[in-house]
């Protein structure tokens, strides 16, 4: 009894400071709308995906490939072993990379922070590329665990050059750290790439694409990207609370450290297995989680199952219009992304350098 009483005021004081911040107090109306809808458009965003390509398809077959599928029927074949892999994997990758971003920037109160901002990539990209150079028969499981690998290396470089400089962490010290440990790492990959003659392997990695995703990739990296979005929603209400200050958290109960040590532990999953399929794509933690918060307010709560929704879609959006602005040709997601990324990224810098 006494434990629910805590755990009740616990909710209560939380509240509390949440409302303490007018502009940036919860709304779950808002929230339980974009859920709701965000779904809706997730859905019909995939079938339209799926529709879409060098061979026009309508959604009817589509639907038919999905529930009536009929291997003597070419479109079905097309469909179900090119295009719908595809679509999945980037309403996958983009709701991962989406609920990373927003952990990132809960546990470390930076607005700037992103897998590929932040050394994940990079580090994720350096290992890969001594996988292709020293072990090249290596099978997919091995190389999506050495991603996780590298992902962690990445992230614990950039953590770690911050945590030592004078003043511990700040929003442009960890962007400054993750800027050039990303730099250095992307350099030996390139400089791998070069020695090796393996630079046509890790091109089209770099640029970030959907398009040989198959669904051997699909089901490896599907459980963990679920566990690990279940777990962040689990962990959801202690990232509001350090969202907040540390000395909220503490003063309310959490242990900081450990919440800490396990959203790092959630990120690396999520990235590690995203760019293990989909490349070196950035931005999407970074625009997502701004826009969701911008929309629901700042508990996690919301945040975080928004994110996910809203991330999945933006990332097949940007398969689809990959696919629209020069067919039949693709043009890379990563650099599509970019595009929206980097100008949304200066936004922010401008705010941040306001702010100091």
């Amino acid at each position: 009894m006494s434990s629910t009483t805590n755990h009740n005021r616990a909710d209560q004081a939380m509240e509390a400071e949440i409302e303490e911040l007018p502009p940036l107090r919860s709304r779950p109306i808002a929230a339980s709308l974009i859920l709701m809808f965000g779904t809706v458009a997730l859905v019909f965003g995939i079938a339209l995906s799926v529709s879409f390509g060098a061979v026009h398809m309508s959604l009817s077959t589509v639907w038919s490939a999905v529930f009536a599928f009929n291997p003597d029927i070419t479109h079905h074949q097309i469909i179900q072993e090119i295009r719908l892999p595809r679509v999945l994997a980037s309403a996958l990758v983009g709701a991962a990379f989406a609920v990373a971003g927003a952990l990132m920037q809960g546990i470390t109160r930076n607005p700037m922070a992103d897998s590929g901002i932040l050394g994940l990539n990079a580090g994720a990209a350096l290992v890969l590329a001594l996988c292709f150079a020293l072990v090249p028969g290596l099978s997919y499981n091995m190389i999506l665990l050495l991603c996780f690998i590298g992902a962690s290396i990445g992230a614990v470089i950039v953590f770690g050059i911050s945590a030592v400089s004078r003043g511990g962490f700040t929003p442009v010290r960890l962007v400054l750290a993750g800027s050039a440990v990303s730099s250095l790492l992307y350099a030996l990959s390139e400089g791998i790439a070069l020695h090796f003659k393996i630079g046509q392997d890790l091109a089209f990695w770099f640029a970030g694409g959907v398009a040989n995703v198959k669904w051997e990739q699909l089901k490896t990296i599907t459980p963990w990207v679920i566990v690990a979005i279940l777990a962040a929603i689990v962990i959801s209400r202690s990232i509001t609370l350090l969202s907040l200050g540390e000395e909220i958290a503490i003063n309310l109960g959490q242990r900081t450290q450990l919440i800490r040590v396990i959203a790092v532990v959630i990120i690396v999953i999520l990235a590690g297995s995203s760019v293990s399929v989909v490349g070196a794509v950035s931005f999407v933690g970074l625009i997502v989680p701004h826009i969701t918060r911008y929309l629901v307010g700042v508990d996690y709560r919301w945040i975080i199952p928004c994110s996910a929704i809203l991330g999945g879609l933006l990332v097949v959006l940007a398969d689809l219009g990959a696919r629209m602005i020069n067919p039949p040709y693709e043009f890379p997601i990563g650099a599509l992304i970019a595009m929206l990324g980097v100008p949304f990224f200066l936004y922010l810098a401008r705010n941040e350098r306001r702010g100091l």
